[in-house]
């Protein structure tokens, strides 16, 4: 088995909030229409959660499944057990139409922690944070790049390609700078 890396080395920042990059986590984008019954059995068997409802994350410990569009859904789970999971979901699709890509190594995954978290991300992404409710995964973007996250304790998780994950790092810092809160 390799050695996986994320793609910033765990980087840190310590602002008003504090940044960090997490992982490396491993992840499935899994493609099928929700009303393929097998669809919440093969989840379930993967991760452990139900089926999410549209724009929500079911989280179970250090599991997940997120929903991202009306056809596809974000498996979130420990590294090493991505391949178990995947041979569960194709045991568990069978037949029925869907595609499961592993796209953990595709992936940067950072973490906004603290008081005023929202306040970072309020500054890159257009999205009503006085009413986004905890456990809403909202897909969007963080200045010019694709970026999901959720709130989910004292701050936001935020996903994006890792293509760009030290621009996004860069924002995040830039966002959290000790003296530029919002009023």
């Amino acid at each position: 088995m390799r050695n996986p890396v994320s793609p910033l080395g765990n980087a840190t920042f310590d602002g008003f909030c504090k940044i960090r990059e997490i992982g490396p986590l491993g992840m499935i984008s899994l493609r099928a229409k929700p009303d393929v019954k097998e669809l919440a059995k093969a989840v379930k068997t993967a991760v452990g959660t139900k089926l999410p409802a549209q724009r929500r994350i079911e989280v179970a410990g250090d599991k997940a499944c997120g929903w991202m569009s009306p056809d596809e859904y974000l498996l979130i789970l420990p590294y090493a057990e991505t391949g178990a999971a995947m041979e569960a979901i194709a045991r568990e699709m069978g037949a029925a139409h869907h595609l499961a890509a592993a796209v953990s190594d595709a992936r940067a995954v950072f973490r906004v922690e603290g008081e005023k978290a929202d306040q970072v991300l309020a500054k890159l992404c257009p999205v009503d944070f006085e009413t986004l409710a905890e456990g809403e995964l909202r897909r969007t973007r963080a200045a010019q790049v694709a970026a999901a996250f959720w709130k989910d304790g004292d701050g936001f998780t935020v996903v994006c390609f890792r293509s760009v994950a030290g621009y996004v790092m860069g924002l995040l810092t830039h966002s959290a700078e000790k003296g530029s809160e919002l009023a």
